[in-house]
């Protein structure tokens, strides 16, 4: 059997479904006005959530370390090779300060980063309890695991005490998301913790879409909630999202960070990220911590959105944070949606199955701190009108 034979009847029953997916090809710079597959737009579906991504410091940065001898671009190996760069090194030490825990990893994605910390704390007769919505990296990690995956319905605290209360052997994890990425809502962080410790269970959480964004200094969902996390505590945190970089780290105890160093195989056998990034991202660090005005502005786009979209009768989900999905139910009528958003100016990307559960097909619209309260309305005022269209 052919490759083709193989997988053209699949391509073509992904087309018939609506749920063929393709790469749209960026002409600008990641800004909240962009050329996206040759038209003009304003992008409202990036993670940008702080407008760094084409920040001029984090460039510069780049520039100045470009110029310096000992700094190249590729790292050139593995970090337990020659790989581990000073700049890493000090990377990783500003990211625990900030955060106030003993150590921090680098990894080179959010996704290898949850494979790596599942895979290193299961044992064979442990249990991992995951949210229903956590995100696809969490899944798979959990899986890749040797431990028993049992999920929970989504932020549901009696069906997590019930599946604490019936695990009787081996260690458990429990596994969430701090802001879910395609509903935007927020962990009970203070109620996962407190049954964490009652049941002796650690905890994982992936912070992705919370630092940055959230909490002082945007610490992340733990600082904004009030919630101390403790030595079994794993926090997990990209930087391709309000960092405007890329790569990710994992942030938690002294023993934790040299399991993962020891034992981890996505870090093991990856060679490390460029020095450059590890250089920007010291920088972006900084543009992070001294944000509160970016962050303060990114609040009111975000009461701005809610109340204009409620006026005009739009299903919200009940989300607080920039990222705020409209729920439109089937694929197709999703891709409409997105597709008149274009015509009309608007960059607003259709989520559908299997990135959300059949029949919550959406509209991701996502928000940053480099948008304007006048193209904010305008969205509303595009909205509008598709609706009325569509009505």
């Amino acid at each position: 059997m052919s490759i083709e034979t193989r997988f053209q009847p699949l391509l073509e029953l992904k087309r018939q479904q609506h749920l063929y997916r393709q790469r749209p090809l960026s002409f600008s710079a990641q800004r909240a006005q962009m050329q996206i597959n040759g038209i003009q737009v304003v992008n409202f579906s990036s993670n940008d959530y702080l407008g760094l991504a084409n920040h001029p410091d984090i460039k510069q940065a780049v520039l100045d370390g470009l110029s310096n001898q000992d700094i190249s671009y590729g790292s050139g190996a593995a970090h337990l090779v020659t790989g581990h760069s000073l700049q890493h090194h000090l990377l990783e030490d500003e990211l625990a300060d900030w955060l106030g825990v003993e150590r921090a990893l680098l990894f080179s994605t959010g996704y290898m980063a949850n494979l790596a910390v599942q895979q290193v704390l299961m044992q064979p007769g442990d249990t991992i309890l995951a949210d229903k919505l956590n995100h696809a990296s969490l899944v798979d990690g959990a899986l890749n695991s040797e431990a028993t995956l049992k999920r929970y319905p989504h932020l549901d605290m009696n069906a997590l005490e019930r599946r604490l209360q019936s695990i009787k052997t081996g260690q458990t994890l429990i596994v969430t998301d701090g802001v879910f990425s395609m509903d935007g809502d927020m962990a009970p962080l203070a109620d996962i913790q407190q049954l964490a410790e009652t049941h002796q269970a650690w905890l994982m959480v992936d912070d992705a879409h919370g630092f940055g964004m959230l909490g002082k200094q945007g610490r992340g969902c733990f600082d904004y909630l009030g919630v101390q996390p403790n030595q079994d505590t794993i926090q997990v945190g990209t930087l391709g999202k309000a960092f405007g970089t890329s790569g990710a780290f994992v942030a938690g105890s002294q023993i934790l960070i040299e399991s993962l160093i020891q034992f981890a195989r996505p870090y093991i056998y990856t060679t490390a990220m460029s020095p450059l990034n590890a250089l920007a991202t010291r920088t972006a660090l900084k543009l992070v911590q001294s944000a509160d005005a970016e962050r303060a502005q990114l609040q009111q786009h975000i009461q701005q959105f809610r109340q204009g979209a409620q006026q005009i009768g739009l299903t919200l989900w009940e989300s607080h944070t920039a990222i705020q999905p409209i729920i439109l139910g089937d694929s197709q009528t999703a891709l409409q949606w997105s597709e008149a958003l274009k015509q009309k100016g608007f960059w607003v990307t259709a989520i559908r199955p299997p990135s959300v559960p059949k029949g919550q097909a959406r509209l991701r619209v996502t928000l940053s701190a480099g948008h304007t309260s006048e193209q904010i309305d305008a969205l509303l005022t595009a909205l509008e009108a598709i609706q009325k269209a569509n009505t």
